[in-house]
C-alpha cells in the first residue's frame, strides 16, 4: 500500500556527490508534523502567509509527492476558529495524536490577555478537522517564564500520556528548559508535577533550546530536541539552528544529552549541497520504517537565503547500537538520489 523510496541503513555521506538532504515539500512550512492516515500522509504546519490559514496542512500518497490541501480553492485550515483565549496570527507548531475514536491536536497560540504564546488543546472526529475548543483558557501557560509552546504528546506502552513542553523564557531573556507534565486518559488536562528534563547549558545550544520530541525505543526512551537560533541572520553564513537528542531513563525522565550532539547541523559542501537551520523535528513510522521529518531554511545557489520561508524535509530515522542517525532524505521524483 505504501510506495516509500527510503535510503539506505547508513548515515548521510556530506562528500557524496549527492545532496545528502533535499527539501520534499519546497513550500513555506515551518515547525511541521506528519500524521500517517488510511494509507496516506497528512501534514501540519505553523500558520500559513497572510493569515490565510491557522493551521495549514499538506497530503501525500508516498511521502516525496506533497500537494497543499485545499477547500473550495482556498487553502485548507485544520482550525479554522480558534478558542476564546487566542489571538489570530500566532498559531504554531501544532501536533496531532489518535486517542480512541477521535484526534486530538496540541498546538501554541497567542494569548489576548498575556500576549504570552501558551499552549491549548483542541479536538475532532477527523484528522483534517475542523479541530476545535472550547476551553476558555489555555492547557498550558508559564506565563512568568514567557509562555509555553512546542508542545509534543507521548504514550507510553502502559498508556500513559505525557505532554512534553517548552517555557518560553528566551522570550523573557531566561534561560531555557524542556519539561514534561502527565496528561488525563482523555489527553486534555494535566496532572501530576512538571518535571524539568533539559536546560540550554552546552554551547551548541546557545541560548536557547526547544522543540520536544519524546520515542521509545525498545527499552529507551529518546528525547530529541532542537536549539540555538531558529532564524538565518544576514551576519550568519549558515542557520546556527541544529536538532539534538537526550537518553532518558524514563519518560518523566532523568535525561542525558548525547555527548556526540548535535545529530543533525547545519552544512554547505559543494558536493553535498545545502541544508541551513534544520530543526522542529517529529517522528512517525510509515511501512515498517520510522522518519523524521524537519524544516531548513529555503536557499538559493550559493547556499545564500532565499528569504522565503522554512521548507519540509523527510529522512529516515535509522539506529546503530542504540543511537539514532539520519538516512539520506527523500526527495521529490524528478530529483535522484
Amino acid at each position: 500500500m505504501l510506495a516509500i523510496s527510503a535510503t539506505g541503513c547508513a548515515a548521510p555521506d556530506l562528500d557524496s556527490p549527492s545532496p545528502a538532504f533535499v527539501p520534499v515539500y519546497a513550500a513555506n512550512f515551518p515547525d511541521p508534523f506528519i500524521l500517517p492516515h488510511n494509507g496516506r500522509f497528512l501534514a501540519y504546519a505553523t500558520n500559513a502567509e497572510r493569515l490565510q490559514a491557522n493551521v495549514q496542512m499538506a497530503v501525500s500518497d508516498d511521502l516525496v509527492s506533497w500537494a497543499p490541501l485545499r477547500r473550495d480553492g482556498k487553502l485548507h485550515d485544520a482550525m479554522p476558529e480558534l478558542p476564546r483565549w487566542a489571538q489570530q496570527g500566532w498559531t504554531w507548531a501544532p501536533e496531532v495524536m489518535q486517542l480512541g475514536g477521535r484526534y486530538l491536536m496540541y498546538f501554541t497560540a497567542r494569548e489576548r490577555t498575556s500576549q504570552r504564546q501558551c499552549t491549548g488543546v483542541a479536538h475532532s472526529n477527523n484528522p483534517r478537522g475542523p479541530f476545535v475548543s472550547e476551553a476558555d483558557e489555555p492547557l498550558l501557560c508559564q506565563r512568568e517564564l514567557g509562555g509555553t509552546i512546542d508542545a509534543n504528546p507521548f504514550q507510553d506502552a502502559d498508556g500513559q500520556l505525557y505532554l512534553y513542553f517548552k517555557p518560553d523564557a528566551n522570550a523573557v531573556g531566561k534561560p531555557t528548559e524542556i519539561m514534561v507534565q502527565r496528561l488525563t486518559p482523555d489527553g486534555l488536562q494535566l496532572v501530576g508535577e512538571q518535571e524539568l528534563l533539559l536546560r540550554n547549558d552546552k554551547p551548541w545550544e546557545a541560548h536557547v533550546i526547544e522543540a520536544p520530541t519524546m520515542v521509545r525505543q525498545g527499552d529507551s526512551y529518546i528525547l530529541f530536541y532542537s536549539a540555538n537560533h531558529f532564524g538565518w541572520e544576514k551576519h550568519q553564513r549558515l542557520s546556527p539552528y541544529a536538532i539534538g537528542h537526550a537518553r532518558c531513563d524514563t519518560p518523566m525522565g532523568p535525561c542525558t544529552e548525547a555527548p556526540g550532539n548535535p545529530l543533525l547541523q547545519s552544512v554547505n559542501n559543494r558536493q553535498a549541497g545545502c541544508l541551513s537551520g534544520p530543526g522542529h523535528q517529529a517522528i512517525f513510522e510509515a511501512g515498517g520504517r520510522q522518519y523524521m521529518v524537519f524544516h531548513a531554511h529555503a536557499a538559493r545557489p550559493g547556499c545564500r537565503n532565499a528569504h522565503s520561508g522554512r521548507q519540509m524535509y523527510v529522512a529516515p530515522l535509522l539506529w546503530q547500537d542504540g543511537e539514532p542517525v539520519l538516512g539520506q532524505s527523500l526527495r521529490p521524483r524528478n530529483q535522484k538520489l
